[in-house]
């Protein structure tokens, strides 16, 4: 009990315990993963079940919100590794899409020596502005689709 008589609470400490292949699957996440995101909230998992508390893992994995960390633990005892995965629709959309695409090949075609100058054209096509270095992005997963 403290002076004012009120009994003081310790903060519940979430514990994990993982089996042989929790443990695999998220080991190879946390080294193979394709999204840094999911790697990092594999790791969260590995240390947790290591016995560390939160605010030790939060040196390890450069995420300073402990309620942060505790939410990835709970998601995924709630739905596993897949929990700890992106949603798919997540993110920034695309400025340029599969919509410009002709647009943006027209335009480039024309203007091959003068890539701000195809720039102008697209934007004035779409009524979209953007960067130069969109739109070389763009030509550049372009080119990676083509080749695969």
């Amino acid at each position: 009990m403290t002076k004012s008589g009120i009994i003081a609470s310790m903060p519940k400490v979430l514990k994990i315990e993982l089996s042989a292949e929790q443990r695999k699957e998220l080991e190879y996440g946390y080294k193979h993963g394709h999204c840094h995101g999911f790697r990092q909230r594999c790791r969260i998992l590995l240390l947790k079940a290591d016995g560390l508390v939160t605010r030790e893992i939060v040196p390890f994995v450069e995420i300073s919100n402990q309620r942060c960390i505790n939410q990835w633990i709970k998601r995924y005892e709630r739905n596993g590794i897949k929990g700890l995965m992106n949603k798919s629709g997540s993110g920034r959309k695309p400025i340029l899409g599969v919509e410009e695409e002709m647009r943006v090949r027209d335009a480039v075609k024309k203007e091959r020596q003068r890539l701000s100058q195809a720039k102008l054209i697209i934007e004035e096509q779409t009524g979209k502005k953007f960067d130069i270095k969109t739109l070389k992005r763009f030509l550049k997963n372009l080119s990676v689709d083509i080749n695969e």
